[in-house]
C-alpha cells in the first residue's frame, strides 16, 4: 500500500467517478422548476454506463488551467474508473474500498478509502446520490437546489467541519436528464471543473476558459 492522497484532486476524482455517466436528455417542460428530489431522481442511474469527461484543473502556477480528457466507466455497481487519455495515460479504478492508480511506464499504486475517513465519507455520500436517497445524501452535505427542467443546479454544501475546511461546496449543472458539468470550489483555491456528456464533447481544442466556464454553467442556469 502506499501513502494515501488527502488532497481535494482526491476528492474530486472520486465525486467525478461516482457521478460521470448520465443518460441522454430528453428536453421535459421549459417554465417547470425544480427542486432536489426531482434532480436526484433523475441522476440515479445503474450501472454499466460510460460517459467522457473534459477536467479543467487551475492552479496559480499556470497561466491556463491544465485540461485532461477521457472517460468514466461504471463496468459494475461496485467498480469506478477513471482513464485519463490526454496528455497523458492515467487509469484510476476504485473497487471493494481500494483505489489503483496505473500509468504509462510507472508502477500501479494502491491504496484503501478506509485510511482516510473524509474520502470514505465521500464515497457513502455519493452512492446514496446514484440511489436517489436523499435522507442519506443529507447526512453528509445541506442541499440546495436552484433553475428549471432545462436548465438547473444542485449544491452540495458539507457539514462535516473538517471537509468544509477545504470545501466550500459542490456544484452540479444539469440539463433535463444530463448531468454536464461539477464544479468543485475549495477554499483558498482555484475553482475545478469537470465537463460531462454532451458538455465534453463540446468542448474544442482552442476553447478560451470563459467559454468553458460558460459551457459548464450553460446558458439561464440560475446560480
Amino acid at each position: 500500500m502506499t501513502q494515501l492522497p488527502t488532497n481535494l484532486r482526491a476528492r474530486t476524482l472520486l465525486l467525478a467517478l461516482l457521478l460521470a455517466a448520465a443518460p441522454l436528455y430528453a428536453a421535459p417542460p421549459e417554465a417547470a422548476r425544480v427542486d432536489a428530489d426531482w434532480i436526484l431522481a433523475r441522476l440515479a442511474r445503474p450501472a454499466p454506463d460510460r460517459t467522457a469527461f473534459v477536467e479543467l484543473r487551475g492552479s496559480k502556477l499556470l497561466k491556463t488551467p491544465l485540461r485532461l480528457s477521457g472517460e468514466y466507466r461504471r463496468p459494475d455497481a461496485a467498480t469506478l474508473v477513471r482513464e485519463v487519455r490526454a496528455p497523458y495515460a492515467e487509469t484510476t479504478t476504485i473497487r471493494a474500498g481500494e483505489a489503483m492508480i496505473a500509468r504509462a511506464g510507472k508502477p500501479s499504486r494502491r491504496f484503501s478509502l478506509a485510511r482516510a475517513p473524509e474520502l470514505a465519507g465521500l464515497q457513502a455520500s455519493f452512492g446514496a446520490l446514484l440511489a436517489g436517497d436523499r435522507a442519506a445524501l443529507e447526512q453528509h452535505y445541506r442541499l440546495a437546489s436552484a433553475g428549471t427542467r432545462q436548465h438547473w443546479t444542485l449544491t452540495l454544501a458539507p457539514k462535516d467541519a473538517a471537509l468544509a475546511a477545504r470545501l466550500q461546496a459542490i456544484t452540479l449543472y444539469g440539463r433535463g436528464a444530463e448531468l454536464r458539468c461539477i464544479e468543485t470550489q475549495p477554499v483558498g483555491a482555484e475553482t475545478q471543473r469537470t465537463l460531462l456528456a454532451g458538455a465534453a464533447q463540446a468542448v474544442t481544442p482552442v476553447m478560451a476558459t470563459d467559454a468553458l466556464a460558460m459551457l459548464c454553467h450553460g446558458d439561464g442556469v440560475a446560480r
